[in-house]
């Protein structure tokens, strides 16, 4: 954290950790962040190892050729890596593209009039 961030945190922190919606926000904006750094790294290594197998060059008959660019060993770590990073991205953003606080909202509302129903039923 910064010297700014850190001295306005510590100045405003009373306020901010009884707030229970900023609480969820920071937490959400935190989990954002850390996959965003997992997309980065996942970027850089997977970028090296790509550009390193392209060294391994030759010449096959008349015609020149990238070797190891077709095999699967160079790909396979940006594959299964690519699978996790995914489902880092479901955890993250996933739950909120469907089950989102509007549906929330609607489900409560639903469960209220059908128990309101029920009650006045037998009244």
């Amino acid at each position: 954290m910064g010297r700014f961030r850190r001295h306005m945190y510590e100045d405003y922190a009373h306020e901010f950790s009884t707030d229970e919606s900023y609480n969820i926000a920071y937490r959400k904006v935190k989990r954002i962040k850390g996959f965003y750094s997992h997309l980065k790294v996942y970027l850089i290594v997977n970028a090296i190892i790509i550009i390193s197998s392209l060294n391994s060059r030759g010449f096959i008959g008349n015609h020149f050729e990238i070797r190891n660019f077709r095999e699967w060993e160079v790909y396979s770590t940006a594959f299964y890596w690519g699978i996790a990073l995914a489902i880092h991205a479901f955890s993250v953003f996933g739950p909120d593209l469907f089950l989102n606080k509007e549906w929330e909202d609607k489900k409560i509302k639903k469960y209220m009039e059908k128990e309101a129903q029920n009650k006045n039923k037998w009244e």
